[in-house]
């Protein structure tokens, strides 16, 4: 038989080391900012990294739809999007 507490996710504790100061500075602000201890703003920045929002298969048609509907009217050459996508690229 397992114990019951082995079958529970456990909260993991982590360790930063060597944090630049400009980093923890900004991370603080955004703590106070919201209304969070430190150690909650930083899982709620990881989270928003590391585990994207799913989004529906219908809301990214939508999205993909107002994106394309946002270019202007036509046909684009294939040069033309070869030149958009190197656009700004060193």
């Amino acid at each position: 038989m397992v114990a019951v507490w082995l079958e529970m996710d456990m909260p993991t504790t982590l360790t930063l080391k060597n944090i630049p100061d400009v980093v923890y500075a900004r991370l603080k602000t955004s703590a106070e900012a919201h209304r969070r201890s430190m150690n909650s703003e930083a899982i709620v920045c990881l989270e928003a990294v590391l585990l994207p929002a799913r989004v529906a298969p219908t809301e990214r048609l939508a999205r993909a739809r107002a994106l394309r509907d946002a270019l202007p009217q036509g046909k684009f050459l294939a040069r033309d999007i070869d030149d958009l996508k190197r656009e700004g690229r060193p």
